[in-house]
């Protein structure tokens, strides 16, 4: 599990019938910048999934590859990205900060 942030959502054209009703949101990933260190210039953005309603700028925990595809069972669906939380808040020790070296 990943943590992101949305910046968006995701408008389809056309989509495979699985994805009837879904609701996509842009999200980028929340890395070195959550502990102080410096984000990314250009960070891979990705389509999650997202039942839970994740507003812009929410902060969520993001399963991804096969895990991602598991709260559909026994349905099959075309799933990489899938928003299992939206997170309240994320506390980091400061003592773990100061153990990470960049």
């Amino acid at each position: 599990m990943k943590i992101h942030r949305t910046i968006g959502h995701v408008t389809l054209n056309r989509a495979h019938p699985s994805y009837q009703g879904a609701r996509l949101v842009l999200a980028e990933p929340l890395g070195t910048e959550m502990v102080g260190g410096l984000s990314e210039s250009e960070p891979e953005l990705i389509a999650v999934w997202d039942d839970l309603g994740a507003g812009p700028g929410s902060v969520i925990a993001v399963s991804d590859g096969a895990e991602a595809a598991q709260p559909f069972r026994p349905e099959l669906k075309a799933v990489d990205a899938y928003c299992s939380a939206i997170l309240d808040f994320v506390h980091i020790d400061e003592k773990v900060k100061q153990r990470i070296r960049w």
